[in-house]
């Protein structure tokens, strides 16, 4: 009698709480990152931004720009899977959660450290739902998506949209600062460390949604969310 308990089994188990890990401990990370009120990253600053003009909370504004982001996927023929759907309602679920439980912090000793752990959560939490490999977040998808119909290299295209999105947010109020640039210098190097520490090695290989076209690695594809 063949067994039911197999690798074969067992793995879409193991991608289902990476992405589930993964996707939780970003919306920690991005709701620790607004408490530490040093600086957000640009989808971030973007959202913080609405969120003042609206009312709405930020994690209300995350779940619905990330909505309106799956819109631009049909133009640029991109496929959303399990992990894009779960993208967009749980990061701004989780983000809420986080800012209701985690108290405004006065101090900038206690600021500082909350930022670092921020930033070191967002990059495992990276690592952790990419390498399940249930599709890209809708802000990755748009990112991918550019890259194919325009040819651009993902850097260039990755570069143009924060860009565009963080000098919006900061028109709309959001907030830019250390946090900001801490961010953006870190993120690639944690998110190419974690991508390796959570890669799935006994899965079927298979295409990412986050490589580019040429034979580019994941790791240097990120767009982090």
């Amino acid at each position: 009698m063949t067994s039911e308990s197999g690798p074969g089994r067992r793995l879409p188990v193991r991608r289902l709480i990476q992405l589930y890990t993964g996707l939780t401990l970003y919306g920690v990370s991005m709701g620790l990152m607004l408490r530490a009120e040093l600086g957000l990253e640009p989808w971030s600053v973007l959202n913080q931004g609405i969120s003042r003009h609206t009312g709405l909370s930020i994690g209300t504004v995350t779940i619905v720009s990330g909505a309106l982001i799956l819109l631009l996927w049909i133009p640029l023929r991109q496929r959303p899977g399990l992990g894009t759907v779960s993208n967009v309602v749980v990061l701004g679920l989780v983000m809420d959660a986080t800012l209701a439980w985690v108290p405004e912090l006065d101090s900038l000793g206690a600021r500082i450290p909350l930022l670092a752990g921020a930033v070191l959560l967002n990059g495992a939490a990276t690592g952790l739902y990419i390498s399940a490999d249930f599709g890209p977040g809708p802000r990755d998808g748009l990112m991918t998506g550019l890259h194919r119909r325009t040819g651009r290299p993902v850097r260039l295209v990755r570069t143009c949209i924060e860009v565009t999105v963080l000098a919006a947010g900061f028109l709309l109020g959001g907030s830019v600062g250390i946090g900001t640039v801490v961010y953006a210098l870190a993120i690639g190097p944690l998110a190419q460390f974690f991508l390796r520490r959570f890669a799935i090695k006994d899965a079927p290989a298979q295409p990412s949604p986050v490589v580019a076209r040429g034979g580019a690695s994941p790791e240097r594809a990120i767009l982090p969310e």
